[in-house]
Protein backbone atom coordinates (compact mmCIF):
# COMPACT_ATOMS: atom_id res chain seq x y z
CA UNK A 1 0.00 0.00 0.00
CA UNK A 2 1.02 3.43 -0.37
CA UNK A 3 0.42 6.64 1.08
CA UNK A 4 -0.93 10.30 -0.99
CA UNK A 5 0.20 12.80 2.11
CA UNK A 6 0.16 16.33 2.75
CA UNK A 7 0.96 18.33 5.65
CA UNK A 8 0.34 22.05 6.16
CA UNK A 9 0.14 24.53 9.16
CA UNK A 10 -0.88 28.04 9.43
CA UNK A 11 -0.45 30.32 12.25
CA UNK A 12 -3.76 31.66 11.88
CA UNK A 13 -5.07 35.22 11.81
CA UNK A 14 -4.98 36.48 15.40
CA UNK A 15 -1.32 34.38 17.36
CA UNK A 16 1.71 35.90 16.35
CA UNK A 17 3.92 32.65 16.39
CA UNK A 18 2.79 28.94 15.28
CA UNK A 19 3.20 26.60 18.56
CA UNK A 20 2.17 23.75 16.01
CA UNK A 21 4.19 21.37 14.54
CA UNK A 22 3.25 18.90 11.83
CA UNK A 23 5.54 15.65 10.30
CA UNK A 24 4.29 13.64 7.44
CA UNK A 25 6.65 10.67 6.42
CA UNK A 26 6.72 7.25 4.90
CA UNK A 27 5.28 5.83 7.46
CA UNK A 28 4.97 7.70 10.27
CA UNK A 29 2.63 11.34 10.51
CA UNK A 30 2.54 13.66 13.12
CA UNK A 31 0.51 16.34 15.11
CA UNK A 32 1.72 18.43 17.93
CA UNK A 33 -0.32 21.51 19.01
CA UNK A 34 2.24 23.47 21.87
CA UNK A 35 0.89 25.31 25.13
CA UNK A 36 2.68 27.32 27.51
CA UNK A 37 1.33 30.71 25.20
CA UNK A 38 4.49 32.79 24.67
CA UNK A 39 6.30 30.92 27.10
CA UNK A 40 7.74 27.96 25.04
CA UNK A 41 4.50 26.24 23.49
CA UNK A 42 6.32 26.13 20.12
CA UNK A 43 9.39 25.23 21.57
CA UNK A 44 7.41 21.71 22.62
CA UNK A 45 6.02 21.02 19.87
CA UNK A 46 8.91 20.89 17.27
CA UNK A 47 11.02 19.17 20.35
CA UNK A 48 8.47 16.48 20.54
CA UNK A 49 8.17 15.82 16.36
CA UNK A 50 11.71 15.89 16.37
CA UNK A 51 12.12 13.81 19.28
CA UNK A 52 9.27 10.90 17.48
CA UNK A 53 10.66 11.62 13.99
CA UNK A 54 13.15 8.78 14.58
CA UNK A 55 10.07 6.07 14.59
CA UNK A 56 9.33 7.02 10.92
CA UNK A 57 10.60 3.14 9.72
CA UNK A 58 9.49 -0.07 8.86
CA UNK A 59 7.75 -2.35 11.46
CA UNK A 60 7.49 -6.02 11.26
CA UNK A 61 4.72 -6.28 13.59
CA UNK A 62 2.32 -3.90 15.14
CA UNK A 63 3.18 -5.00 18.49
CA UNK A 64 6.48 -3.26 18.01
CA UNK A 65 5.46 -0.42 16.53
CA UNK A 66 3.00 0.32 19.06
CA UNK A 67 5.23 -0.42 21.90
CA UNK A 68 8.17 1.85 19.85
CA UNK A 69 5.66 4.94 18.96
CA UNK A 70 4.65 5.14 22.96
CA UNK A 71 8.30 4.89 24.51
CA UNK A 72 9.13 7.51 21.96
CA UNK A 73 6.13 9.95 23.26
CA UNK A 74 7.92 9.02 26.67
CA UNK A 75 11.15 10.01 25.25
CA UNK A 76 9.51 13.72 24.07
CA UNK A 77 8.28 14.04 27.22
CA UNK A 78 11.38 13.50 29.13
CA UNK A 79 13.13 15.86 26.48
CA UNK A 80 11.22 18.62 27.14
CA UNK A 81 11.43 18.38 31.14
CA UNK A 82 15.28 18.59 30.84
CA UNK A 83 14.38 21.31 28.37
CA UNK A 84 12.81 23.16 31.12
CA UNK A 85 15.41 22.45 33.73
CA UNK A 86 17.75 24.04 31.93
CA UNK A 87 15.86 26.88 31.01
CA UNK A 88 13.29 27.85 33.77
CA UNK A 89 11.56 30.49 31.57
CA UNK A 90 9.74 28.00 29.61
CA UNK A 91 8.51 26.47 32.95
CA UNK A 92 4.80 25.24 31.95
CA UNK A 93 5.31 24.88 28.18
CA UNK A 94 3.89 21.39 26.96
CA UNK A 95 2.36 19.83 24.38
CA UNK A 96 -0.54 17.86 22.65
CA UNK A 97 0.76 14.64 20.16
CA UNK A 98 -1.14 12.80 17.88
CA UNK A 99 0.77 10.30 15.76
CA UNK A 100 0.27 7.03 13.85
CA UNK A 101 2.59 4.30 12.24
CA UNK A 102 1.80 2.58 9.27
CA UNK A 103 2.51 -1.43 9.10
CA UNK A 104 1.04 -3.04 6.57
CA UNK A 105 -2.86 -3.19 6.65
CA UNK A 106 -2.42 -2.14 9.85
CA UNK A 107 -2.69 1.66 11.69
CA UNK A 108 -0.62 2.21 15.11
CA UNK A 109 -1.82 5.17 17.25
CA UNK A 110 -0.08 7.33 20.09
CA UNK A 111 -2.28 10.15 21.43
CA UNK A 112 -2.33 12.44 24.53
CA UNK A 113 -3.84 15.95 24.49
CA UNK A 114 -6.91 17.68 22.33
CA UNK A 115 -5.41 17.34 18.61
CA UNK A 116 -7.17 14.39 17.13
CA UNK A 117 -6.92 11.63 14.61
CA UNK A 118 -10.30 11.13 12.44
CA UNK A 119 -10.52 7.96 9.55
CA UNK A 120 -12.54 9.17 6.55
CA UNK A 121 -14.20 5.86 5.15
CA UNK A 122 -17.17 5.50 2.35
CA UNK A 123 -18.21 8.67 3.06
CA UNK A 124 -18.17 8.64 6.76
CA UNK A 125 -15.86 10.85 9.30
CA UNK A 126 -14.88 9.08 12.47
CA UNK A 127 -13.26 10.86 15.28
CA UNK A 128 -10.55 7.91 16.70
CA UNK A 129 -9.04 9.73 19.62
CA UNK A 130 -10.48 11.41 22.47
CA UNK A 131 -9.72 14.67 23.77
CA UNK A 132 -8.23 14.83 26.87
CA UNK A 133 -9.90 17.66 28.38
CA UNK A 134 -11.68 18.92 31.17
CA UNK A 135 -15.05 19.09 29.10
CA UNK A 136 -14.33 16.08 27.58
CA UNK A 137 -14.91 14.42 30.54
CA UNK A 138 -18.02 16.89 31.54
CA UNK A 139 -19.20 14.69 28.09
CA UNK A 140 -18.44 11.63 29.14
CA UNK A 141 -20.21 11.98 32.80
CA UNK A 142 -23.14 13.21 30.65
CA UNK A 143 -23.56 16.74 32.39
CA UNK A 144 -23.00 18.77 29.16
CA UNK A 145 -23.67 17.78 25.85
CA UNK A 146 -20.89 18.16 23.15
CA UNK A 147 -22.50 21.14 21.84
CA UNK A 148 -22.18 23.11 25.25
CA UNK A 149 -18.53 21.62 25.58
CA UNK A 150 -17.62 23.63 22.33
CA UNK A 151 -18.47 27.08 23.68
CA UNK A 152 -17.74 26.02 27.55
CA UNK A 153 -15.35 28.67 29.55
CA UNK A 154 -13.05 25.40 30.57
CA UNK A 155 -12.75 24.07 27.01
CA UNK A 156 -9.10 25.19 27.20
CA UNK A 157 -7.99 23.02 30.20
CA UNK A 158 -6.08 19.98 29.19
CA UNK A 159 -6.08 16.84 31.50
CA UNK A 160 -2.93 15.23 30.11
CA UNK A 161 -0.25 16.83 27.88
CA UNK A 162 3.67 15.75 27.55
CA UNK A 163 6.01 18.81 28.83
CA UNK A 164 7.36 19.72 32.34
CA UNK A 165 4.20 18.59 34.19
CA UNK A 166 4.22 14.71 34.59
CA UNK A 167 6.99 12.64 34.61
CA UNK A 168 5.19 9.70 33.10
CA UNK A 169 1.80 10.84 31.82
CA UNK A 170 -0.41 8.26 30.24
CA UNK A 171 -0.36 7.59 26.66
CA UNK A 172 -3.31 6.33 24.86
CA UNK A 173 -2.55 3.69 22.32
CA UNK A 174 -4.39 1.89 19.92
CA UNK A 175 -4.44 -0.93 16.17
CA UNK A 176 -6.77 0.39 13.98
CA UNK A 177 -7.49 -1.47 10.52
CA UNK A 178 -7.03 0.47 7.29
CA UNK A 179 -7.71 -0.64 3.91
CA UNK A 180 -7.48 1.07 0.20
CA UNK A 181 -9.76 4.36 0.08
CA UNK A 182 -9.40 5.69 3.70
CA UNK A 183 -8.23 8.96 4.23
CA UNK A 184 -6.25 9.69 7.79
CA UNK A 185 -6.54 12.78 9.21
CA UNK A 186 -4.19 14.16 11.76
CA UNK A 187 -5.06 18.17 13.01
CA UNK A 188 -4.45 20.51 16.25
CA UNK A 189 -7.65 22.09 17.53
CA UNK A 190 -7.46 25.02 15.20
CA UNK A 191 -9.70 23.04 12.54
CA UNK A 192 -11.72 20.91 14.74
CA UNK A 193 -12.31 24.15 17.20
CA UNK A 194 -13.49 26.27 14.32
CA UNK A 195 -14.99 23.54 11.16
CA UNK A 196 -17.42 21.36 11.38
CA UNK A 197 -17.25 17.27 10.64
CA UNK A 198 -19.84 17.89 8.43
CA UNK A 199 -17.42 20.17 6.48
CA UNK A 200 -14.68 18.39 6.99
CA UNK A 201 -16.07 15.24 5.57
CA UNK A 202 -17.29 17.64 2.62
CA UNK A 203 -14.08 18.58 1.70
CA UNK A 204 -12.30 14.67 1.92
CA UNK A 205 -14.89 13.78 -0.05
CA UNK A 206 -14.86 16.66 -2.79
CA UNK A 207 -10.84 17.28 -3.13
CA UNK A 208 -9.09 13.41 -4.02
CA UNK A 209 -5.59 15.30 -4.01
CA UNK A 210 -4.22 15.30 -0.34
CA UNK A 211 -2.25 18.36 -0.75
CA UNK A 212 -6.00 20.67 -2.35
CA UNK A 213 -7.83 18.76 0.43
CA UNK A 214 -5.44 19.87 3.34
CA UNK A 215 -5.33 23.33 1.29
CA UNK A 216 -9.24 23.54 1.45
CA UNK A 217 -9.29 22.30 5.13
CA UNK A 218 -6.91 24.86 6.31
CA UNK A 219 -8.28 27.89 4.07
CA UNK A 220 -11.90 26.95 5.73
CA UNK A 221 -10.69 27.49 9.17
CA UNK A 222 -9.32 31.05 8.20
CA UNK A 223 -12.68 31.44 6.39
CA UNK A 224 -13.88 30.94 10.20
CA UNK A 225 -11.27 33.30 11.66
CA UNK A 226 -8.78 31.03 12.13
CA UNK A 227 -8.29 32.82 15.91
CA UNK A 228 -6.00 29.66 16.66
CA UNK A 229 -3.04 27.86 14.69
CA UNK A 230 -3.87 25.12 12.10
CA UNK A 231 -2.48 22.01 11.33
CA UNK A 232 -3.66 19.58 8.75
CA UNK A 233 -1.42 15.83 8.21
CA UNK A 234 -3.39 14.25 5.24
CA UNK A 235 -2.69 10.33 4.61
CA UNK A 236 -4.24 8.53 1.63
CA UNK A 237 -4.31 4.75 1.56
CA UNK A 238 -3.76 3.18 -2.05
CA UNK A 239 -3.93 -0.55 -3.45
CA UNK A 240 -1.08 0.58 -5.73
CA UNK A 241 2.13 -0.70 -5.26
CA UNK A 242 4.52 0.06 -1.89
CA UNK A 243 7.22 2.79 -3.49
CA UNK A 244 9.43 5.17 -1.14
CA UNK A 245 7.78 8.60 -0.86
CA UNK A 246 9.46 12.06 -0.56
CA UNK A 247 11.95 13.34 1.64
CA UNK A 248 10.08 13.77 5.33
CA UNK A 249 7.82 17.11 5.50
CA UNK A 250 8.27 18.81 8.70
CA UNK A 251 5.68 21.87 8.83
CA UNK A 252 5.18 24.44 11.21
CA UNK A 253 7.64 24.80 14.28
CA UNK A 254 8.97 21.83 13.92
CA UNK A 255 10.09 23.02 10.29
CA UNK A 256 11.47 26.32 11.38
CA UNK A 257 14.46 27.12 13.08
CA UNK A 258 14.39 26.07 16.68
CA UNK A 259 14.64 29.55 18.74
CA UNK A 260 14.30 30.22 22.77
CA UNK A 261 12.96 33.57 22.67
CA UNK A 262 10.04 34.67 24.40
CA UNK A 263 7.68 36.35 22.11
CA UNK A 264 4.58 37.86 24.27
CA UNK A 265 3.11 39.79 21.07
CA UNK A 266 -0.24 38.91 19.19
CA UNK A 267 -1.07 40.21 16.10
CA UNK A 268 -4.68 42.49 16.49
CA UNK A 269 -8.31 41.43 14.52
CA UNK A 270 -8.34 43.04 11.47
CA UNK A 271 -11.95 45.04 11.43
CA UNK A 272 -12.89 42.85 8.06
CA UNK A 273 -12.68 39.79 9.47
CA UNK A 274 -14.16 40.71 13.02
CA UNK A 275 -17.23 42.32 11.30
CA UNK A 276 -17.38 38.91 9.08
CA UNK A 277 -16.81 36.65 12.34
CA UNK A 278 -17.98 38.49 15.20
CA UNK A 279 -17.68 35.18 17.41
CA UNK A 280 -14.75 33.26 15.97
CA UNK A 281 -12.36 35.65 15.77
CA UNK A 282 -11.91 36.32 19.76
CA UNK A 283 -8.63 35.24 20.48
CA UNK A 284 -8.58 31.71 21.72
CA UNK A 285 -7.85 31.56 25.04
CA UNK A 286 -4.02 29.83 25.77
CA UNK A 287 -4.32 25.46 26.53
CA UNK A 288 -3.30 24.94 30.03
CA UNK A 289 -2.10 21.89 31.93
CA UNK A 290 -4.29 21.20 34.98
CA UNK A 291 -3.45 18.09 37.26
CA UNK A 292 -5.47 14.46 36.24
CA UNK A 293 -6.15 14.80 40.38
CA UNK A 294 -9.48 13.78 41.63
CA UNK A 295 -9.75 17.04 44.25
CA UNK A 296 -9.24 18.90 41.21
CA UNK A 297 -11.95 17.74 38.96
CA UNK A 298 -14.27 17.46 42.13
CA UNK A 299 -13.44 21.37 42.30
CA UNK A 300 -13.80 21.99 38.24
CA UNK A 301 -17.50 20.20 38.76
CA UNK A 302 -18.67 22.12 41.86
CA UNK A 303 -17.44 25.59 39.65
CA UNK A 304 -19.36 24.02 36.42
CA UNK A 305 -22.58 23.59 38.78
CA UNK A 306 -21.87 26.92 40.17
CA UNK A 307 -21.88 28.17 36.70
CA UNK A 308 -24.58 26.56 35.58
CA UNK A 309 -26.92 27.94 38.53
CA UNK A 310 -26.17 31.55 37.96
CA UNK A 311 -26.73 31.26 34.13
CA UNK A 312 -30.10 29.57 35.19
CA UNK A 313 -30.59 32.79 37.37
CA UNK A 314 -29.45 35.08 34.99
CA UNK A 315 -31.88 33.33 32.32
CA UNK A 316 -34.83 33.28 34.61
CA UNK A 317 -34.51 36.90 35.62
CA UNK A 318 -34.11 37.71 31.90
CA UNK A 319 -37.22 35.84 31.26
CA UNK A 320 -39.07 37.76 34.07
CA UNK A 321 -37.52 40.84 33.05
CA UNK A 322 -38.93 40.33 29.41
CA UNK A 323 -42.41 39.26 30.71
CA UNK A 324 -42.48 41.94 32.53
CA UNK A 325 -41.87 44.17 30.33
CA UNK A 326 -44.12 42.92 27.53
CA UNK A 327 -47.00 43.10 30.64
CA UNK A 328 -46.49 46.99 30.93
CA UNK A 329 -46.19 47.59 27.70
CA UNK A 330 -49.39 45.68 27.01
CA UNK A 331 -51.29 47.65 29.69
CA UNK A 332 -49.67 50.69 28.35
CA UNK A 333 -51.29 49.99 24.89
CA UNK A 334 -54.47 49.57 26.14
CA UNK A 335 -54.83 52.09 28.45
CA UNK A 336 -53.66 53.92 25.13
CA UNK A 337 -56.15 52.35 22.97
CA UNK A 338 -59.17 53.37 25.99
CA UNK A 339 -58.08 57.34 25.55
CA UNK A 340 -59.53 57.09 22.09
CA UNK A 341 -63.28 57.47 20.65
CA UNK A 342 -64.83 56.92 17.48
CA UNK A 343 -68.75 56.82 15.75
CA UNK A 344 -70.18 54.27 14.99
CA UNK A 345 -73.41 51.84 14.65
CA UNK A 346 -74.66 49.39 17.25
CA UNK A 347 -78.49 47.89 16.28
CA UNK A 348 -78.75 50.09 13.46
CA UNK A 349 -78.41 53.33 15.67
CA UNK A 350 -75.48 55.67 15.71
CA UNK A 351 -73.13 55.26 18.84
CA UNK A 352 -70.11 56.62 20.16
CA UNK A 353 -66.88 54.05 20.66
CA UNK A 354 -64.48 54.21 23.38
CA UNK A 355 -61.54 52.54 21.76
CA UNK A 356 -59.82 51.59 19.08
CA UNK A 357 -61.24 50.10 15.31
CA UNK A 358 -58.71 47.29 15.51
CA UNK A 359 -58.35 44.09 17.72
CA UNK A 360 -55.82 41.53 18.64
CA UNK A 361 -57.06 38.39 16.80
CA UNK A 362 -60.59 38.11 17.80
CA UNK A 363 -59.93 40.04 20.88
CA UNK A 364 -61.94 43.93 20.21
CA UNK A 365 -59.97 46.69 21.54
CA UNK A 366 -63.43 48.85 21.84
CA UNK A 367 -66.59 48.68 23.84
CA UNK A 368 -70.24 50.83 23.31
CA UNK A 369 -69.26 53.51 25.24
CA UNK A 370 -73.28 55.67 24.59
CA UNK A 371 -75.77 54.51 22.40
CA UNK A 372 -78.16 57.53 20.27
CA UNK A 373 -81.48 57.42 19.48
CA UNK A 374 -80.36 58.55 15.55
CA UNK A 375 -81.52 55.79 13.49
CA UNK A 376 -79.01 54.90 10.63
CA UNK A 377 -81.86 54.93 8.37
CA UNK A 378 -82.69 58.59 9.01
CA UNK A 379 -79.43 60.03 7.89
CA UNK A 380 -78.35 61.58 4.48
CA UNK A 381 -76.60 58.86 2.19
CA UNK A 382 -73.07 60.34 2.63
CA UNK A 383 -73.33 60.70 6.44
CA UNK A 384 -74.75 57.24 6.52
CA UNK A 385 -72.02 56.15 4.15
CA UNK A 386 -69.49 58.06 6.67
CA UNK A 387 -70.87 56.40 10.11
CA UNK A 388 -70.63 52.80 8.74
CA UNK A 389 -67.00 53.16 7.86
CA UNK A 390 -66.52 55.09 11.42
CA UNK A 391 -65.26 58.02 12.10
CA UNK A 392 -62.22 58.89 14.28
CA UNK A 393 -62.71 61.52 17.06
CA UNK A 394 -59.82 63.31 18.53
CA UNK A 395 -61.35 62.45 22.05
CA UNK A 396 -64.85 62.38 23.63
CA UNK A 397 -65.65 66.00 23.41
CA UNK A 398 -65.12 65.35 20.02
CA UNK A 399 -67.14 62.93 19.66
CA UNK A 400 -70.03 64.27 21.32
CA UNK A 401 -70.03 67.25 18.91
CA UNK A 402 -69.88 64.75 15.81
CA UNK A 403 -72.49 63.44 16.93
CA UNK A 404 -74.89 66.72 17.64
CA UNK A 405 -74.17 67.33 13.68
CA UNK A 406 -75.45 64.07 12.54
CA UNK A 407 -78.48 65.06 14.99
CA UNK A 408 -79.00 67.92 12.75
CA UNK A 409 -78.18 66.16 9.65
CA UNK A 410 -81.06 63.26 10.60
CA UNK A 411 -83.34 66.23 11.64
Amino acid sequence: MTSRTAALSHVGKIRANNQDSGYAGEHLFVVADGMGGHAGGDVASALAIQAIAHTDRAFESVDEAEQVLSQALLEANQELAETVFERPELTGMGTTVSGLIRVGAKVVVAHIGDSRIYRFRGGELEQITKDHTFVQRLVDSGRITPEEAAVHPRRSVLMRVLGDVDLNPEIDTMVLDTEPGDRWLLCSDGLSGYVTEEKVAEILAGQPDAALAAQSLVDESLDHGAPDNVTVVLVGVDDGPSSATAEPVMVGSAGAPLTFEVDTSRRGVRLPALLLHPLMTSVAEDEHFEPESEEFLRELIAEDRRRRIRRRITWSVGILLIIALIVAAAVAGYRYTQSRYFVGVVDGNVAIFQGVQQGIGPIPLSSVYRETDIALDDLPPFSRQTVEATINADDLQDALSIIERLERAAD
